[in-house]
């Protein structure tokens, strides 16, 4: 891959970690947080249900984080846009789809099966 399409991905991949970093995707943190149970039983298991959604949201945004650490330092050690499984080069299209991501689209669907 040429220098100024590492460059290219470098700032998308940045730029998304600056947008989940920042909380931009849309998802508002609940600081409601209370020993005491407030409401109806109703009420109580709406609350249990967010808090476990927003964990699952934080946890989803860490992997992600981490994937574009991963992805960044790739970039800085040359192995950007190389798929880890098979070693051929990953289609420039999967990579503007999901810059960080590790395999090819034909590895991907392998391991999904």
């Amino acid at each position: 891959m040429d220098t100024k399409n590492k460059e290219r991905f470098k700032r998308l991949l940045l730029a998304k970690q600056q947008e989940v970093l920042t909380g931009k995707n849309g998802i508002a943190l609940s600081s409601r947080q209370s020993d005491e149970p407030q409401g109806d039983v109703a009420d109580q298991a709406t609350v249990e249900t967010e808090a476990k959604v927003q964990a699952r949201l934080r946890q989803t945004e860490s992997h992600l984080l981490r994937a574009i650490g991963e992805a960044l330092a790739r970039i800085e050690h040359g192995t950007f846009g190389v798929c880890q499984v098979c070693g051929n080069p990953v289609p420039k299209v999967r990579l503007e789809a999901v810059p960080w991501t590790r395999v090819c689209r034909e590895c991907k669907e392998r391991k999904s099966e």
